[in-house]
């Protein structure tokens, strides 16, 4: 049995084809019946690669589109978010530092994002090039498309002109060579641009709508141009000046400038200014009590190094203009004059002193610096001294502070400090602040620091001989800021253009009016006007009403004009026309909902617009 059925098997297992035969003959077969079948087969789309040509010119399609263009604007706008509230290196690098002290996390962030200079970083200057590039993309080619449009004759009337929006017909006894003429008068009268072709008068008008809408975009480029300009030609310095002492606009005599990176030394104007005094007024009772209501600094400048000498007042927000500078006037203060001796009881200093403002009643604090100095062994020393001003001192008031912002009870506190200032080597000093790491307070009888209240007119007396320093007076110093800013006048024309511009785009609506003069079947003259506007306008019916109306003088309605609605004599339409047509009044219809696309035209925009009504 065994040797029986292993024979069987053996035979059928020699009878079949091998696996990869028997495979092939199926794929055969699969494909015998593919070709015998009716089947849509699936087709495979040879779509040709864009290539690096294909992708620019789809990367310069999308940089110009509208789409892209506000995008851009609206990035533009959130970049100056940053720029608004968080302080700016170039504005107040002061503000800065003390940020930088307050958040020692974020700082270092905003540093890396540049987000304290955020006007000539890279990531908003980038923003403000790619919208410069999209806008004079999408400006040129438009303005050349207007350009032809104005050389453009405007498009020939359509065969059937009741199927425009508004549709106005009548009969007339006139010729209509005359309503013809008449028509093309009268349009040309109403500033229509007008040609005339065959039996009827093609006109147009609203041009300035696409001119509104080119002056608008080329005014945002005339505003990023012209910041452009003043961020890289740009320059202010501060000056601080005491009454009766004078500035020439020279990079030496700036206490801080900073500048655009394409300005050089040579494009500051030559000018100069005195400050010949300081007026300023305070409330002085109320609730708004010391509060100031005037500030006036009354100066004498002059323009070149050969300039006449002339006087003027500067105010605030009221700049001194010269040239492309503008002097503005920002704070004020008080500046104590003192006089100190040295050991040897020779004037080591003498002159005012200002002292910065504190508060709103002018408590003021300051330094008096002494480098050339002798104490009383006669060797070479340095003084310091550190203290508080306050123009209206009161004794009974249990305070040091200043009790109003005039000049009534002036005092003056002073601590005494004598060893190295840092001045003749080092970095950079504040000239308002004491650096008293290397410095030694000079002590009383009693060991404490040697600190005493002055009054115009005392002397503090230093001790062991080491000199005095005398309390003469009280001038008053002013603080202006000289700005060079180019492109301001293009900034403010591109302003008001836009401004123009988006009103003539948004008002102004372009239309079309065709008329049209043919003899009917019983010999009179049938006149047809229709109107068409490129966009919506409520007012385009009551337009070709006063058309219809004026032409009545040269091509009044027959009075047997057929009823409302009836056919005319040669099967022209009177679509729509109102009742006052068989009182001798031209059909002026409201816009149809149903009209019909315009056949014939000359113009391809004008059926898509036609079919769009």
């Amino acid at each position: 049995m065994s040797t029986t059925g292993t024979g069987t098997d053996a035979g059928q297992t020699s009878d079949r084809p091998p696996e990869g035969e028997r495979a092939e003959g199926e794929a055969r077969d699969r494909a015998a019946t593919a070709q015998l079948s009716t089947a849509p087969g699936e087709e495979r789309l040879n779509i040709p690669s864009l290539g690096p040509l294909g992708w620019l010119r789809w990367f310069w399609r999308q940089l110009t589109s509208m789409r892209v263009a506000l995008i851009l604007l609206f990035l533009l706008s959130l970049g100056a978010i940053p720029g608004s509230v968080i302080p700016q290196t170039p504005v107040d690098a002061t503000k800065v530092e003390r940020f930088h002290e307050q958040h020692t996390t974020l700082a270092p962030l905003y540093d890396k994002l540049q987000l304290f200079d955020v006007y000539t970083s890279v990531w908003f200057s980038a923003i403000y090039i790619l919208l410069f590039i999209s806008l004079v993309g999408c400006i040129v080619p438009r303005t050349w498309q207007f350009v032809g449009q104005l050389r453009s004759r405007p498009p020939r009337a359509p065969r059937r002109l009741d199927r425009m929006p508004v549709y106005a017909t009548w009969r007339t006894e006139a010729e209509p060579e005359k309503v013809l003429e008449a028509a093309r008068s009268l349009l040309g009268r109403r500033r229509f641009r007008t040609h005339r072709q065959g039996d009827a008068v093609a006109s147009e008008k609203g041009y300035l709508r696409e001119a509104g809408n080119l002056l608008f975009h080329i005014a945002l480029i005339v505003l990023l141009l012209a910041f452009a300009a003043g961020q890289l030609w740009k320059a202010e310095g501060g000056k601080l000046i005491v009454q009766g002492d004078g500035f020439s606009n020279t990079l030496t005599q700036y206490d801080d400038f900073k500048s655009g990176s394409l300005f050089t030394a040579d494009q500051l104007d030559p000018f100069g200014f005195r400050l010949k005094d300081f007026h300023a007024s305070y409330q002085e009772s109320g609730p708004n009590k010391g509060t100031a209501t005037d500030f006036r600094a009354d100066i004498a400048f002059w323009q070149g190094a050969d300039g006449k000498e002339k006087n003027t007042t500067i105010k605030v927000n009221h700049p001194l203009k010269m040239g492309d500078s503008k002097v503005y006037l920002l704070a004020n203060g008080f500046a104590p004059v003192v006089s100190v001796k040295d050991g040897k009881g020779n004037t080591a200093y003498k002159g005012p002193v200002p002292f910065l403002q504190q508060d709103n009643n002018q408590t003021s604090s300051g330094v008096v610096k002494v480098t050339d100095y002798v104490n009383a062994k006669g060797r070479k020393d340095q003084l310091g001294f550190q203290g508080f001003f306050v123009p209206d001192f009161a004794p009974k008031s249990g305070t040091m502070f200043s009790q109003s912002p005039s000049l009534k009870n002036p005092a003056m506190f002073l601590t005494a400090y004598h060893g190295n200032l840092g001045v003749d080597g080092g970095p950079a000093q504040n000239v308002y602040q004491l650096d008293t790491k290397n410095m030694t307070k000079f002590k009383d009888k009693d060991g404490g620091p040697f600190a005493k209240k002055l009054v115009p007119g005392q002397t503090m007396t230093l001790p062991n001989g080491a000199g005095s320093l005398k309390f003469e007076g009280v001038k008053k110093w002013a603080n202006f800021q000289v700005t060079h800013q180019v492109g301001s006048g293009w900034a403010l024309g591109g302003a008001l253009a836009a401004i123009f511009g988006l009103a003539g785009s948004l008002f102004i609506q372009r239309r079309r009016v065709w008329v049209r003069a043919s003899t009917g079947g019983d010999g009179r003259t049938v006149i047809e006007m229709a109107g068409l506007g490129r966009s919506e306008s409520a007012r385009l019916p009551e337009e070709i009403a006063s058309l219809a109306t004026d032409m009545q003088e040269a091509a009044p309605a027959a009075a047997d004009t057929p009823a409302a609605g009836a056919p005319a004599a040669d099967n022209t339409p009177a679509t729509g026309a109102s009742t006052a047509e068989s009182a001798g009044e031209p059909a002026v219809p409201a816009p149809s909902s149903d009209s019909a696309e315009p056949s014939e035209s000359a113009d391809p925009a004008e059926a898509s617009e036609g079919a769009g009504k």
